[in-house]
């Protein structure tokens, strides 16, 4: 009797303790959150800002560019040509303007000066023939000049008068060299095909597309002798960082995640390689479960997303990997 009394207790013992260590593990698989979700990464589709033709591409699908590497280019023959003709006038429009900055040489005003005596010369001259044939005029009684004579006369008299006048205020005008007004416009039209030119030049190195930070190519769109417009990519870019796992928790479990709380994301295929990561966003707003999110039981219901950025170094996981989530309990 006493035997299996003893038995009945060590039974109910053993029972009491499966039913307490199954009750323990309840709890902590239930403390434990998991959820299903993918990995997503930030992309470019990266464009020339130029129109044109492509001469030639130096990435391919896969390969890793750097920040600043040059990954495609233009022909830029014609460009090239214009901006050297674009120099070659800025240099005649340099040798313009030095000279009207320089002013007048002074063999010109020596030119200026003596065309200046020679009008004087002749209206000196002019001057003299008039005054002899009104002397004629005035010892004959006008019986030894014709009138036609001395109307001729002070006809070349005045020309030659006005002769000095224009060749003194020529040489006024060497001597005062050029406007203001000229320098000023000829500065102007300097900066205008300046400004021309680095506009070509800017053009010449858009002809080259360059990597704006370090990306794996995940797409190679164009080929060399394609035109390219700036609609139209000719290469897509995936970034390596930032990178995080997008997933879905329902109502009765968005208590349970907060802002920068520690998890674990694994995949399928390196279940045995979790990679670090935290809590970065979580929605304010609730949508139905999108198609995409995989969980154990398929049902229509609200959900908040939530971002788990992910730390990984090792680049195990790929966009679009299909990822599961655990946050540790008691995070």
């Amino acid at each position: 009797m006493n035997k299996r009394i003893l038995a009945a207790l060590i039974a109910l013992a053993l029972a009491g303790a499966g039913w307490f260590w199954w009750h323990d593990r309840r709890q902590a698989g239930e403390k434990e959150l998991v959820l299903h979700g993918n990995v997503d990464i930030r992309q470019i589709s990266l464009a020339f800002d130029g129109n044109g033709r492509i001469a030639e591409l130096r990435a391919n699908e896969g390969d890793t560019v750097k920040a600043g590497s040059i990954v495609a280019v233009l022909d830029t023959q014609t460009l090239q040509l214009q901006a050297e003709q674009a120099q070659a006038q800025i240099e005649v429009q340099q040798q313009t303007l030095m000279k009207l900055r320089n002013g007048s040489r002074p063999q010109e005003v020596a030119q200026a000066r003596s065309r200046l005596l020679a009008a004087q010369a002749d209206a000196a001259r002019a001057g003299q023939d008039l005054a002899r044939l009104q002397g004629i005029a005035a010892n004959t009684q006008g019986r030894g000049v014709s009138s036609q004579d001395l109307e001729r006369a002070q006809s070349s008299l005045k020309v030659a008068r006005a002769q000095e006048a224009e060749q003194q205020q020529a040489l006024r005008l060497v001597e005062l060299g050029p406007r203001k007004e000229d320098i000023g416009g000829a500065e102007a039209q300097l900066k205008a095909l300046q400004a021309q030119l680095a506009l070509l030049q800017h053009q010449i190195a858009q002809g080259q597309l360059k990597a704006p930070v370090d990306a794996v190519v995940r797409s190679r769109l164009l080929e060399p002798g394609d035109m390219v417009t700036p609609q139209r990519a000719v290469f897509a870019l995936a970034l390596a960082r930032p990178k995080w796992v997008r997933v879905y928790v329902s109502e009765t479990d968005l208590g349970k995640v907060k802002p920068g709380m520690s998890a674990r994301v694994v995949t399928d295929s390196h279940p045995d390689q979790p990679v670090s990561g935290k809590v970065g966003y979580i929605s304010s707003v609730a949508e139905f479960t999108p198609k995409a999110v995989q969980t154990e039981e398929l049902r229509t219901t609200l959900v908040y997303e939530v971002r788990v950025q992910v730390d990984d170094d090792a680049n195990v996981l790929r966009l679009g990997q299909p990822a599961t989530v655990r946050f540790a309990p008691g995070e």
